[in-house]
């Protein structure tokens, strides 16, 4: 048999693909939209440091506002992300959102076989106001793919739908994340950011990790997470 270089590859790494589902509604702007800015920029850096050699964390974000519904960042390694502040506007598209979402989760040219179990973390302070939404959630959650993911939810201040959030992450292990005020909004993604980097240190990086410390306004410490109670 002929030599050919081109027979010795590297398998990359396998990834934990993540995806925000960021109400950007116009009830979102001021103080909570900036908050939620610096919240998922602080979560890039974060998933940046707890990336490994054998494992790397994908990022996605689709938003649901400013009159429609926008794949803000198309599924990429943390480490090539740029992030571009969020802008609100508009109503609240949510279940074109979850179709969006869906669709992509559903594709196996982007969302890779070989990879591990995706999470998928939806934030929202008001409830879906678009035609269908209803099927388009049951659908999220119990068919396909999509529906073996692991659900987060964070409801931000007091208008947010607690139903709707309570049943994306019904039959998973996760809490509804509570932000009654937009500084809130910082210590929920802190949660959620510990859930997906104790992941890649887990041996199944399969298992949901399921936070249920109070951080108490505290940063991460990626050194320690070994340590922290789940």
């Amino acid at each position: 048999m002929a030599f050919n270089p081109a027979d010795f590859t590297i398998e990359e790494p396998k990834s934990i693909p993540v995806v925000l589902l960021l109400d950007t509604s116009s009830s979102m702007g001021g103080q909570p939209i900036d908050m939620l800015n610096k919240a998922v920029e602080a979560m890039i850096a974060e998933f940046k440091k707890a990336e490994t050699m054998e494992t790397f964390i994908k990022l996605s974000i689709v938003t649901f506002g400013n009159n429609g519904v926008e794949l803000h960042t198309p599924l990429e390694e943390v480490s090539k992300i740029e992030f571009s502040p969020l802008i609100v506007g508009g109503y609240t598209p949510m279940g074109t959102a979850l179709e969006m979402a869906k669709a992509m989760i559903e594709d196996k040219n982007i969302f890779k076989g070989r990879d591990y179990r995706p999470a998928v973390v939806l934030l929202s302070d008001g409830g879906p106001n678009d035609s269908g939404w209803e099927d388009k959630l049951d659908a999220f959650i119990n068919n396909g793919r999509s529906a073996k993911c692991d659900r987060m939810a964070v409801s931000i201040g007091t208008g947010a739908d607690e139903n709707v959030l309570k049943k994306f992450i019904s039959g998973c292990e996760n809490p509804l994340f509570y932000a009654e005020d937009a500084n809130k909004i910082t210590e929920a993604f802190k949660k959620i950011t510990m859930s997906v980097t104790m992941r890649t240190k887990s041996v199944n990086k399969n298992q949901t990790i399921n936070i249920d410390n109070e951080l108490d306004g505290g940063d991460i410490d990626l050194d320690d997470l070994d340590n922290f109670k789940i």
